[in-house]
């Protein structure tokens, strides 16, 4: 069954991306939450239209995601947390608590728009985050934990 998603879906698409999924998830679960209408040869036309009108806006949004990608290349995220014997943390991080670091380093992200590469985090070290910013405009942003001086 194929059709075009009218918000984001997680492991799915993007806003007017044309999927396709299985009958039952379509019937069951995304045309009756209205994430999602079938696509018809009348609707993938009306969405051809919508997205040549959208274009011209989008090459803004797509210019400001790039400029805030510059700020981000240039900062150096440390988290310092309590730990115990090994490196291993009491408890973990995740994306809310590299969003909360951002917070404070001054960028305003929603949590859902960061991703930690292998999910919770429960060692010190080095790791890598990736940041959607806009649909074309993902960026990753290396961050460290270091034990706390508690």
């Amino acid at each position: 069954m194929e059709l075009i998603l009218k918000n984001d879906v997680p492991n799915l698409g993007f806003k007017d991306d044309i999927v396709s999924v299985k009958n039952g998830y379509g019937r069951n679960f995304l045309i009756p939450q209205k994430l999602a209408i079938l696509a018809t040869t009348s609707s993938r036309k009306v969405l051809a239209e919508n997205n040549k009108q959208r274009e011209f806006k989008e090459k803004k949004a797509i210019d400001e995601a790039q400029k805030l990608v510059k700020k981000l290349s240039k900062l150096e995220i440390k988290i310092s947390v309590k730990s115990g014997t090994g490196g291993k943390l009491f408890g973990s991080i995740s994306n809310s608590d590299l969003n909360s670091e951002l917070a404070n380093e001054g960028f305003d992200f929603d949590k859902k728009i960061i991703k930690v590469q292998g999910g919770n985090i429960k060692r010190l070290g080095s790791y890598i985050a990736s940041i959607r910013l806009h649909r074309d405009v993902i960026h990753e942003i290396s961050f460290d934990i270091v034990k706390s001086e508690d």
